[in-house]
């Protein structure tokens, strides 16, 4: 199922302190942060490449991912560290407004793993764009995190139902579905 031709990119989106906001009412999966921060252990080990992105939103009524704003701050145990890239982008896709893809190809790099925040917003969008732009895109099911929606007929969706749905419309389309313990075991 993981098939790493060379070193992959690691992708963590948007592990910002904002999405700890009592805003987002609930989520899944409280154990992303400690997969991704297993996955970038991995990585910076064997220093493979590592991407972060950081949501930065351009309107100043945001209350949580504006410039002034301490949502915009990494969470402690997933923030870069000197030398590390992070794309700061004001939309939903890593891609769009960011120099990632040609940092990714000017690096011969051919497929990203990606965790982060959160499953139905950045993390399907950039998702999505990685496995249309071509590369191989691995999404770490545990190391993402989703939050319950209310749609337009006004019901509420469980953050657990959000997950499953956003990661059932990514497989095999744009993403293989795989664990942090899967891709570590391809490590080992």
């Amino acid at each position: 199922m993981i098939q790493f031709a060379n070193a992959p990119a690691l992708m963590v989106l948007d592990m910002q302190k904002g999405f700890d906001d009592p805003y987002w009412v609930k989520r899944n999966n409280p154990q992303a942060e400690n997969n991704a921060f297993r996955l970038l252990t991995e990585w910076r080990k064997r220093q493979w490449p590592i991407c972060f992105s950081k949501h930065l939103s351009l309107d100043p009524q945001s209350p949580l991912f504006h410039k002034n704003e301490q949502g915009i701050q990494f969470k402690d145990l997933l923030a870069p560290k000197a030398g590390e890239k992070v794309f700061t982008k004001n939309v939903n896709s890593a891609f769009i407004g960011t120099e990632l893809e040609i940092h990714l190809r000017q690096r011969g790099i051919k497929s990203v793993v990606i965790t982060g925040l959160s499953t139905q917003h950045c993390v399907s969008t950039t998702a999505r764009m990685s496995g249309n732009l071509g590369f191989v895109t691995y999404l770490v099911s545990d190391a993402i995190a989703a939050f319950e929606i209310t749609d337009h007929l006004g019901t509420v969706h469980p953050a657990e139902t959000v997950q499953e749905l956003e990661l059932a419309a990514l497989h095999k389309e744009f993403a293989v579905i795989v664990t942090a313990d899967e891709v570590i075991g391809e490590l080992i």
